[in-house]
């Protein structure tokens, strides 16, 4: 699972990275047939557009040093970042916040310690219960 995140963020900053690249190209080649108030708008515009992408990579970019520094292996008592929770049947990954993904016919959710259900989560152990938004939680099972 932990495999799976690094995999799918490090995929995403490949993607931006193209796509920046390509802005750079299309950028270099305009400037060589263009001239004009039309040359300076679409010059602007893959300018603001890379601004964009750039802050998108960095936030990426942000995702991985975090996972880079989980240790996978690393089973606690308590939920710390890297924990595999199982709360009310839901299996929950405390990192960073990303997409579901199914491993192995399971569905894992992804979120931040930030976030409130993370936030709620951190420190605590097996038979610990909440309440976020008239939701009651139970965490069943740290894995």
């Amino acid at each position: 699972m932990h495999q799976y995140y690094l995999q799918l963020v490090q995929d995403r900053i490949d993607v931006f990275k193209d796509m920046i690249l390509a802005l750079t190209e299309d950028s270099k080649n305009d400037a060589k047939g263009s001239a004009g108030d039309k040359h300076e708008t679409a010059l602007s515009m893959m300018h603001i557009e890379q601004e964009k992408l750039n802050t998108k990579l960095r936030e990426v970019m942000a995702q991985k040093v975090v996972l880079d520094k989980i240790d996978a292996a690393n089973v606690s008592k308590n939920i710390i970042v890297g924990s595999l929770i199982r709360a009310n049947g839901i299996y929950l990954y405390l990192s960073v916040a990303l997409p579901k993904i199914n491993v192995d016919e399971v569905s894992i959710i992804a979120l931040s310690p930030q976030s409130p259900l993370g936030n709620k989560l951190m420190g605590n152990g097996v038979g610990f219960t909440f309440e976020i938004n008239s939701t009651k939680y139970l965490i069943e099972e740290i894995l």
